[in-house]
């Protein structure tokens, strides 16, 4: 891998307002995001990533850092309009926001001092940024967010404020939203409304595949498997692994930390692919799909070879509106929308801001216990929020509704309704 030569800083430069990304020939796009902003090297002028701040009717905008060679402002652009849907879908205090940066993970994998230095000037930008409130994402983690935290804190003079971050480590005051499992906890809840809904179909004995065997991927097998599913598929970087009968959920669990991930797998299969045939396994048969990595996995090119009755959307944006229109009109297969229940990783950050900011509230939580209270909430608003958007899709009159258009339709009422402000 080549060597990586970081800039002394990193300037914000902030880019034309609405208007300019997804519609050309109109200035009144009320979905443009708020601020949209570039990193660049002052001396060079070699961009290094994107902040969006979509939207602040709520709150700051909240939103993970992710770190890929190949991010783009519109990549950044989508995931910060997600957060906006899921924190008002969630009746949480907070906007939508998102951040990239520009560089290869793998890379900080031999040469971690230099993921601290570019985490430290990411922290000096982001302190002119005081709409965004970061957390971790893909290729980051909860010491790069409390490497933040400690930035802006010099800066502002205090440790209890927000704007520095959430999904720290718990040590530090952070809430473990990966080590509770708190994300695969809504698709989980998800799941399990759906068994109880009208044309539902029971979780016991369902074949799962997971695509992205991450900290979602991963929890979101463990939960399914001890309610009786069977994993049957998953995939990471590495490999992509699939067996009618079932994987060793207990040995993936093991490995998928190991530098060659998935790839060290020694149970029984029937299929491996490797790095360049790994979206193949999103066709595998199956009951469940759960995609948990990057954008746009499911697409106009695989749409008619996938083989599942649901989705249940662990990543952010893995599809869009048409192809799930084509998806459940055509091919009878549902697609749970992402900023509906993949909400348990944002519900654990803004639970922790609030416990940083406000130290009388951070002392009841404690007594009631953050986990078992966190829990508790996510499954109340997953399993209510899932349910008014399918009952919503049933009642309808109108033909071909799908289940993202109820969902935004739920998401939006919320975003500027006074009534049911914050469940937090």
């Amino acid at each position: 891998m080549k060597t990586l030569t970081l800039p002394s800083a990193l300037d914000i430069e902030i880019l034309p307002p609405k208007g300019s990304i997804s519609n050309r020939f109109s200035s009144t796009d009320e979905n443009q995001p708020e601020q949209k902003i570039r990193l660049k090297d002052p001396e060079t002028g070699q961009v290094w990533g994107f902040v969006v701040v979509d939207n602040t009717v709520r709150g700051p905008g909240l939103g993970g850092i992710r770190m890929a060679q190949d991010v783009t402002l519109l990549e950044v652009s989508r995931l910060a309009r997600a957060m906006t849907l899921k924190n008002s879908a969630a009746c949480l205090p907070l906007g939508g926001g998102k951040s990239g940066l520009a560089v290869d993970p793998r890379f900080f994998h031999e040469h971690p001092s230099l993921k601290e230095e570019l985490i430290s000037l990411f922290a000096e930008a982001l302190y002119k940024i005081d709409t965004y409130i970061s957390a971790p994402d893909m290729g980051t983690n909860e010491i790069d967010v409390q490497q933040i935290y400690e930035k802006i804190s010099e800066k502002l003079g205090t440790r209890h404020h927000r704007r520095g971050g959430a999904g720290r480590p718990p040590e530090k005051g952070g809430i473990p939203i990966d080590d509770w499992g708190l994300t695969a906890h809504g698709l989980f809840i998800a799941a399990k409304t759906m068994e109880n809904l009208a044309g539902g179909f029971p979780v016991k004995n369902a074949r799962v595949v997971i695509q992205g065997y991450g900290n979602v991927g991963s929890w979101t097998a463990t939960k399914l498997q001890q309610a009786g599913a069977v994993i049957v598929g998953a995939s990471d970087i590495h490999s992509a692994l699939w067996n009618p009968s079932g994987l060793y959920v207990d040995e993936l669990n093991r490995i998928r930390k190991n530098p060659l991930g998935l790839q060290e797998y020694t149970g029984p299969l029937d299929k491996r692919f490797g790095p360049e045939k790994l979206d193949w396994l999103l066709e595998a048969p199956c009951e469940i799909l759960v995609p948990a990595a990057r954008p746009d996995c499911i697409n106009a090119k695989n749409a008619d070879r996938l083989d599942c009755k649901m989705i249940l959307q662990g990543a952010n944006t893995p599809s869009n509106k048409m192809t799930e229109y084509y998806l459940q009109n055509r091919r009878g297969i549902l697609s749970l929308s992402d900023f509906i229940v993949n909400v348990g990783g944002v519900i654990g950050c803004a639970l922790e801001l609030k416990m940083t900011a406000d130290r009388e509230f951070k002392a009841d939580t404690l007594i009631k216990g953050p986990k078992n209270y966190l829990e508790e909430l996510i499954e109340n608003t997953v399993s209510k929020n899932v349910s008014e958007v399918h009952n919503r899709m049933t009642t309808q009159k109108q033909k071909n509704i799908i289940f993202r258009d109820e969902a935004l339709k739920l998401a939006e009422e919320r975003l500027n309704s006074e009534s049911n402000k914050e469940w937090l």
